[in-house]
C-alpha cells in the first residue's frame, strides 16, 4: 500500500482494506459508478509548523483513484449501504445536488454523499470523497449497529450544513489518518445530530473555516487521539447535552472570530452548552483532554452555559492569544429560561499549568480542583462575589493571584496560595496567606431550564469518567420538534455550529 505520510511509516491493519479487485458488494446502492485508470487529483499540501518543524498530512494528490462514484441529484446518495457488508478502496466520491429537508439530512442522512444504515458495515480506504451542496454530508453512519470504518482518505465539503464525518441515531463511526477540509456554514468536520452515537478518530488533519462550523461538534461520545485541529472561524470543539469529547495528544487550534446567532456575545474555544432543540439529552456533558495543546485565538479559552459539565485536563500546553478574553467564563447566556440557565462545572486540572481570570456568574456554579503539582495563575471573580465557587489545591499545587478573588469556600494547604499582593475573600473574609484551609465542594441544582443534573457531594473531588447512561435510541420522532430554533435551515441561529 502507497505510505500516505511524508517522511513517516505509517500501517493500518483492517479487514479487507487492501482489496483493489471489485469494490460493488451486496446489499449496497451506489450512482453512476465508473471504473477508470489511475487519476491523481493535485492540491497543495496541508502543513502546520509546530516547534520548528513541519507536520505533512494526507491530501488529494496523494490519492489513487481507481473507480468513481457520483451523484447529481438532489436527495440521493452516491453510495448506500443498507443493512449489509461493503468495502471500497480507492475510490473517488463527487455528490452535488441539495436537500430541503434539514432535518432529514442532518438526523437521517438525506443527500450525504455515503451512507450507511440499519446495521451496515462500510469499510472504506484511500479514498477521495468531495462534496459541493447544502446539507451534503460526506460520510454517514446511522442507527444502532451501523458501523463506518475509514482509513487513509481524504473528505472535502463545500457546502453549507455540509459535515465530514456525520453520526446519529447510534451509529458507530471510525477513523484513522484522515485530512477533512470544510468551508460552508454549520460544517463541522467531525459532526454528529440526534440521538448521538460512538465516534473513534486517529491522527489525520481537520480543519474548518466556515461560520458556526467547530472541528468537533458532539451530541455523541467522540474521542479523537493524534490529531491536528483548526477551526478559523468558530469553536474549535462544541459539546452539546448529555454527551462527550475527548481528546488525546491533540494539537488543537480554535480561532471563534464569526456569529451564526445572538446568543452568546463572547467568543471562545471550546464551547459546551445545552441549546434545547431536542437534539441532546440532559444531563452532564464532558470534555476532557490529555497532553497535546490548545491555543485560543480569540476570546476565552471555555464557555459552560445552561447545563452541567464537567472538564479534565492532564498535561495540556494552553494557549490563549487574546490577552482581553479569560480562561473559563461559566454564565447565562441565550439558551435555557432565565435565572436557571447557568453554567454548572466541575473542573479537574492534574499536572496542569493554567493562566487566565475564571469567571463565575450568579446563576453558574464552580467546583475547581487543581491536583498532582498543577498552578493556578489568575483570578476569579476579581468583579466581586457572584456564584458559587469552591477551589481545591492538593498535592504540590499552587495558586497565584493576579487580582483580588471571590469565592465560597476553600480547601488547601498552608503555602499553596500566593496572594501577590491582592486579596482573596472565602465566603466575604480574607484569606490569611500562608494558612491552610478546609471547605465543601459547592452542590449542584436540579433545574427544568438548563438541562442540570445533581451535583457532587460536597468536598469529594470527581474521578474524571466521562458520564454514564444508556445512549439514546435514535428513532426517528414523531411531531414537530419542541423548542427547535429558528431559521430556513440553511443556517441554524440558536446554535453555535452542528
Amino acid at each position: 500500500m502507497k505510505n500516505r505520510w511524508k517522511n513517516q511509516v505509517f500501517a493500518v491493519c483492517l479487514a479487507g482494506a487492501l482489496a483493489a479487485a471489485s469494490l460493488s458488494a451486496c446489499g449496497s446502492t451506489s450512482t453512476t459508478a465508473t471504473t477508470e485508470n489511475t487519476v491523481s487529483v493535485e492540491e497543495t499540501t496541508a502543513e502546520k509548523e509546530v516547534e520548528n518543524t513541519t507536520r505533512t498530512y494526507l491530501t488529494k494528490e496523494d490519492i489513487t483513484v481507481n473507480e468513481t462514484y457520483e451523484s447529481t441529484n438532489d436527495s440521493e446518495h452516491a453510495i448506500e449501504v443498507d443493512g449489509e457488508e461493503a468495502t471500497y478502496a480507492n475510490i473517488g466520491v463527487t455528490k452535488t445536488g441539495d436537500s430541503d429537508q434539514g432535518d432529514e439530512a442532518d438526523f437521517y442522512g438525506d443527500n450525504s454523499a455515503i451512507f450507511s444504515t440499519n446495521g451496515a458495515t462500510t469499510t472504506i480506504t484511500d479514498s477521495l470523497i468531495e462534496t459541493d451542496g447544502t446539507h451534503a454530508n460526506a460520510v454517514f453512519s446511522y442507527g444502532e449497529g451501523t458501523v463506518v470504518t475509514i482509513a487513509n482518505s481524504v473528505i472535502e465539503t463545500n457546502g453549507n450544513c455540509s459535515g465530514g464525518l456525520m453520526t446519529t441515531g447510534g451509529g458507530t463511526m471510525n477513523a484513522e489518518n484522515l485530512t477533512i477540509l470544510t468551508s460552508g456554514n454549520s460544517s463541522a468536520a467531525i459532526r454528529s445530530d440526534r440521538g448521538g452515537g460512538t465516534v473513534n478518530v486517529t491522527e489525520g488533519y481537520y480543519k474548518t473555516s466556515g461560520t458556526g462550523s467547530p472541528v468537533i461538534y458532539s451530541t455523541a461520545d467522540i474521542t479523537v487521539s493524534d490529531a491536528y485541529l483548526e477551526s478559523t472561524a468558530s469553536q474549535a470543539v462544541v459539546v452539546e447535552g448529555q454527551n462527550s469529547v475527548t481528546l488525546n495528544n491533540c494539537e488543537v487550534v480554535g480561532d471563534n472570530n464569526t456569529k451564526n446567532s445572538d446568543h452568546s456575545e463572547t467568543y471562545q474555544a471550546v464551547m459546551i452548552y445545552q441549546s434545547m432543540s431536542g437534539d441532546a439529552d440532559d444531563g452532564t456533558a464532558a470534555f476532557s483532554m490529555t497532553g497535546g495543546s490548545l491555543e485560543n485565538m480569540n476570546g476565552d479559552v471555555f464557555f459552560v452555559t445552561n447545563t452541567q459539565a464537567t472538564i479534565t485536563l492532564d498535561g495540556v500546553a494552553i494557549a490563549n492569544n487574546d490577552t482581553d478574553g479569560v480562561f473559563l467564563r461559566a454564565e447565562a447566556a441565550g439558551w435555557g429560561s432565565e435565572g436557571s440557565n447557568g453554567g454548572q462545572l466541575n473542573l479537574t486540572a492534574k499536572n496542569q499549568t493554567i493562566a487566565g481570570n475564571i469567571l463565575v456568574d450568579e446563576v453558574s456554579k464552580l467546583n475547581l480542583y487543581l491536583t498532582d503539582n498543577s498552578s493556578y495563575s489568575g483570578a476569579i471573580n476579581p468583579d466581586g462575589a457572584a456564584g458559587e465557587v469552591y477551589v481545591e489545591l492538593s498535592d504540590g499545587t499552587t495558586w497565584t493571584l493576579t487580582e483580588d478573588s471571590y469565592i465560597t469556600a476553600l480547601t488547601c494547604d498552608a503555602g499553596s496560595i500566593q496572594l501577590n499582593g491582592h486579596t482573596l475573600y472565602v465566603n466575604g473574609v480574607a484569606y490569611t496567606e500562608g494558612s491552610a484551609s478546609e471547605g465543601s465542594a459547592v452542590e449542584f441544582s436540579q433545574s427544568s431550564g438548563g438541562g442540570m443534573g445533581d451535583g457532587m457531594p460536597g468536598g469529594e473531588m470527581p474521578s474524571g469518567e466521562m458520564p454514564s447512561g444508556e445512549k439514546p435510541s435514535g428513532e426517528k420522532p414523531s411531531g414537530a420538534m419542541q423548542n427547535a430554533p429558528g431559521g430556513d435551515g440553511s443556517e441554524p441561529p440558536a446554535k453555535p455550529g452542528e
